[in-house]
């Protein structure tokens, strides 16, 4: 069996921080043990790591299928250009996008992920999924952009790209609705009919000002995005509420659920939301938050609240690269009381919890198979990340 000591395993469990600590795995990667340095005997074949030691890491937003648009869209641009963006520009050939999904994987496993959550509009990461490199729960997104009467042939559309998902332990599937600004009051019935147990949902949430103005409103520049695209919000009455209260009138309390971006989430959102669903997941992608509308969400709200927060890193037609890392680095960069532990914690269990893979993976305990990530750069003195930190896999399995 192997075996590898570091001088500090970061475990994401309730043992916290191990220093001088030895961690024994089986030839499938499977943890046997986790002992001190000093209680093996000599004769042991060990293998010293010289950085940190840490759980593979969970990312728990991303849009593989749209991996082809890499640097097609201009950062700093807001989140209704954006938009505009990827519903004019996402179209490809076949090829290219299956390429670049391969691709955008084969980065992610590089950079110590082991599972995704991950919003498929189409088929295209499914034959990708299938060979079982990683873990997915990929959530079938639907949206009627506010038109009820479409509700019923965009339910259908979704449920045919999520009855073409096979599902299996690697591989989870959910139909979710995209956001409290595109999915009608009937639209979110069908996708909660459709609801299983034990199974988790997502929703963009409060990525922009113009999405509070628009559902509380029906004002600002995502009317002017609709109208623009000749869609009628005839039948749209205005929430005369945050965007948060139209997920909790709309979506079910007793369900895991990830709520993606929150850059707008105010303390009394997310004690609202917190007290209507104990098992929310707030889900921050910083480098995406940037590269589109140069923000990023107060962290220190969801810390002040214990709230559940995980990292994703959006796709990568807004986002530089696929790594948690970058992501956790980025954090610690502009809101420095954010610490390392809560990073590790954010990164790990808290999304193999969200997706549902928390039986196997996201945290360094016995019967575990999480994957281990060593931590090139880490300062051990400081137990911070350094700006040039660099995860590798400790890849045996």
């Amino acid at each position: 069996m192997p075996y590898f000591k570091s001088p500090l395993i970061y475990t994401a469990s309730t043992k916290g921080i191990l220093p001088d600590h030895v961690i024994e795995i089986d030839d499938e990667g499977k943890i046997i043990s986790i002992d001190h340095f000093s209680r093996y005997p000599a004769s042991t074949t060990i293998t010293h790591i010289p950085n940190m030691i840490m759980p593979g890491m969970v990312n728990a937003h991303c849009h593989l299928e749209l991996s082809h648009m890499k640097g097609r869209i201009a950062s700093g641009t807001g989140l209704i250009e954006f938009i505009k963006s990827i519903v004019t520009q996402r179209n490809a050939d076949i090829n290219e996008i299956q390429n670049a999904i391969q691709t955008a994987e084969a980065e992610m496993y590089k950079n110590g992920i082991v599972a995704v959550g991950d919003i498929s509009n189409v088929i295209d990461s499914f034959e990708q999924k299938a060979k079982g490199r990683m873990y997915y729960h990929t959530f079938v997104e639907a949206f009627d952009l506010m038109v009820s009467d479409n509700a019923p042939v965009e339910y259908n559309k979704s449920l045919s790209i999520y009855n073409k998902l096979k599902s299996s332990d690697r591989n989870k599937k959910s139909i979710v609705p995209h956001a409290p600004y595109s999915v009608s009051d009937t639209l979110f019935s069908l996708i909660n009919n459709h609801r299983q147990e034990n199974t988790s949902t997502s929703i963009h949430h409060q990525e922009t000002e113009a999405e509070n103005l628009f559902v509380s409103e029906k004002k600002g520049a995502l009317v002017d995005f609709f109208l623009g695209f000749g869609i009628s919000l005839d039948q749209y009455t205005p929430h005369g509420e945050p965007a948060s209260h139209r997920v909790m009138d709309h979506m079910a309390s007793n369900q895991k659920t990830l709520l993606v971006h929150n850059t707008m989430s105010t303390t009394e959102d997310i004690k609202d939301i917190e007290a209507w669903n104990r098992e929310v997941y707030w889900v921050t992608c910083p480098n995406a938050n940037l590269y589109i509308e140069n923000r990023l969400p107060q962290y220190k709200l969801w810390i002040d609240e214990k709230a559940k927060v995980c990292i994703g890193t959006d796709s990568l037609a807004s986002n530089w690269q696929l790594n948690i890392l970058e992501e956790m680095i980025t954090i610690q960069k502009y809101q420095s009381d954010v610490s390392t532990e809560n990073l590790i914690e954010w990164a790990t269990i808290n999304g193999a919890k969200a997706l549902g893979f928390d039986d196997l993976l996201g945290s360094i305990e016995v019967g575990k198979s999480p994957g281990l990530v060593q931590i090139d750069g880490f300062d051990l003195r400081a137990k911070r990340f350094d700006k040039y930190s660099v995860a590798s896999r400790i890849d045996l399995f």
